[in-house]
């Protein structure tokens, strides 16, 4: 089980949100959550990350999600309508799971995440990833602005 704080690459953090629910690490285009013990982690809570993330990182740019699941916890998956009906946008998500259980609320949680969840087992490999996305994404937002 990885922590961030553990990583080399938190060398690279812009600001750490600790919230009642959980600790939240802002990068450069990326977010990475330990949501805490037993929590069940709904709309209240994704609103006050929501709103952190839009202080701290801008709106402009996309931003990846990396849910860093080291403890296990709940979340109720068809918050995720509310997500989108409130227009926020995130354009790529991914679960590093070290035990079954977490990956058994995954399956709730695609179901309503209208794009596709990426499943880890390492939390460097989900960084990589996450990164090379949203680097993708921002080379195509600037070819499309030339």
């Amino acid at each position: 089980m990885q922590k961030v704080k553990e990583l080399d690459f938190f060398r690279n953090i812009r600001q750490v949100r600790e919230f009642q629910f959980g600790v939240f690490y802002f990068f450069d285009g990326l977010v990475i959550s330990e949501i805490n013990e037993g929590e069940t982690f709904g709309w209240p809570m994704a609103k006050k990350v929501i709103d952190a993330a839009y202080e701290v990182l801008g709106r402009e740019k996309p931003i990846a999600y990396v849910s860093n699941r080291i403890h296990n916890y709940s979340v109720v998956p068809t918050d995720w309508l509310k997500f989108y009906k409130h227009r926020h946008q995130l354009e790529f998500y991914s679960v590093v799971s070290y035990n079954q259980g977490g990956l058994a609320s995954l399956v709730l949680e695609k179901m309503f995440f209208k794009k596709n969840i990426r499943q880890f087992s390492d939390l460097e490999n989900a960084i990589k990833w996450s990164l090379a996305q949203v680097s993708e994404k921002q080379s195509n937002l600037s070819s499309q602005m030339e």
